[in-house]
């Protein structure tokens, strides 16, 4: 109104003044929006700090991370919450939409966010942590672990003035809780219950919030302009090998390929696909629980099968190698988490398929070695020819085999024209026989 006023006193043109009037209106304030679905790894770690930096770099009023996630690493855990509280733009957590869970990994990530939001329908919590290669550890580990967990999550809690009391019982005793529990918990756990982000941003506008260093900040997220940031083709690529069945595959087609490759050296698509394929699935690994004992039975199982067909065991070394590799497969992820498991959907036809390529190929590589060969000298052992001139005994004669004419020489006497059958070969000279019927 002032600068309309100011422009009716002065005299500015009509479109001059309305230039004026639109240029006082203040822009709508902009929301960067973020959605993490899956593990937390070091991929999520680079997700997540783009997502930071685009919200400082367009001055974002705030960076909503919605959040679903099973649990994950560690330290990729610890550098997502360093990203989190070192951002200019104040950083929501929004655990949505309903029915989904930001367990173990994610609990802590929204506990250490500067606004913790939860959907009508989600729950979060069962944070103890687990060794990351799945196996089990001592009990004196064991309480390093947890100690050392517990404490970082009372830290985050505390200094975002949460219920520190239920954070240490989801790290200590796997607690989760409800969206609702999580709010009427006193102190509360969580901030905000919204049904989507739209509706998260309306309840944001005019709230006062604390950063992690104490300073206070009034957010003004009314009508913002929502700004997604999505996945590049190389995120999306390397977050999907850290899938358990993904992970599965890779590690028996890599298995599959070398074994190819040893047998039948120089073939060279084999073994470059194999290892291609054990290399992913060796970095799927890092972030996986991935038990040791399912590995070695996988390859055992591959050995096995290799034997059944050099070695006469009716049977039982082929059975043995299928049994190993139906119980490495089923034993390959330690996890009691239903996202990490590897279905017997997809082992039993893997197991049956890599069971029966391995005894196909492993079995003609066999016969191929047993073959005789028929190329070269020794390709022209017992082929039978036609003598073109007597050979004597002790001398020298001319015969057709194999399409060409040999200088030859035998043992017995030979006659033109019979039929006789190499026994022997001497650089360009062969040892022949007559091929006669055999007498009573």
């Amino acid at each position: 109104m002032r600068a309309a006023r100011l422009c009716v006193a002065v005299g500015i043109m009509g479109a001059a003044c309305a230039g004026l009037t639109i240029g006082a209106q203040p822009a709508a304030p902009l929301a960067v929006v973020a959605e993490w679905d899956g593990i937390i790894h070091p991929v999520t770690v680079e997700f997540v700090r783009g997502a930071i930096e685009r919200a400082d770099t367009a001055n974002a009023a705030i960076l909503v991370l919605t959040l679903r996630t099973p649990g994950g690493l560690v330290d990729s855990t610890r550098d997502i919450n360093t990203a989190i509280i070192g951002s200019k733009t104040p950083v929501a957590v929004f655990v949505g939409p309903s029915g989904g869970r930001a367990a173990s990994a994610g609990f802590l990530i929204t506990i250490a966010a500067d606004i913790a939001a939860m959907a009508p329908g989600t729950h979060i919590g069962a944070a103890h942590p687990v060794a990351g290669d799945g196996q089990k550890v001592d009990e004196t580990m064991e309480k390093k672990m947890v100690s050392d967990v517990a404490g970082y999550a009372r830290t985050l809690a505390a200094q975002r003035k949460r219920n520190v009391e239920l954070v240490e019982q989801a790290v200590t005793e796997s607690r989760s809780v409800t969206e609702q529990e999580a709010l009427k918990a006193s102190p509360a756990l969580i901030d905000i219950i919204a049904p989507d982000v739209p509706a998260l941003l309306e309840q944001l506008d005019g709230r006062q919030i604390t950063r992690f260093d104490g300073r206070t900040e009034t957010l003004r997220t009314a009508n913002a302009t929502i700004e997604r940031v999505e996945l590049s083709w190389a995120q999306r690529f390397l977050s999907m090998l850290a899938h358990p069945q993904i992970a599965y595959l890779l590690l028996t087609l890599g298995t599959l390929g070398l074994t190819i490759e040893l047998w039948n050296p120089g073939s060279i698509l084999p073994g470059v696909a194999g290892g291609i394929c054990l290399l992913l699935a060796f970095f799927a690994f890092q972030v996986l629980p991935v038990n040791l004992a399912g590995v070695a039975l996988i390859i055992f199982g591959i050995i096995l099968l290799i034997f059944e067909v050099k070695v006469t065991s009716y049977g039982l070394l082929g059975a043995g190698g299928v049994l190993s590799l139906l119980l490495g497969s089923m034993m390959l992820i330690d996890s009691p988490l239903p996202e990490m498991q590897v279905g017997l959907r997809l082992i039993v036809p893997i197991t049956l398929a890599v069971s029966g390529i391995l005894l196909f190929l492993v079995r003609l590589a066999v016969q191929a070695q047993l073959t005789r060969s028929v190329t070269g000298e020794v390709g022209m052992i017992d082929k039978l020819g036609k003598a073109l001139s007597a050979i004597v005994p002790g001398g020298v004669g001319s015969v057709r085999t194999h399409g060409e004419i040999w200088t030859a020489q035998s043992a017995e006497p030979i006659n033109a024209g019979e039929t006789v059958r190499v026994v022997g070969v001497n650089g360009l000279m062969l040892t022949v026989r007559p091929e006669r019927p055999a007498t009573r």
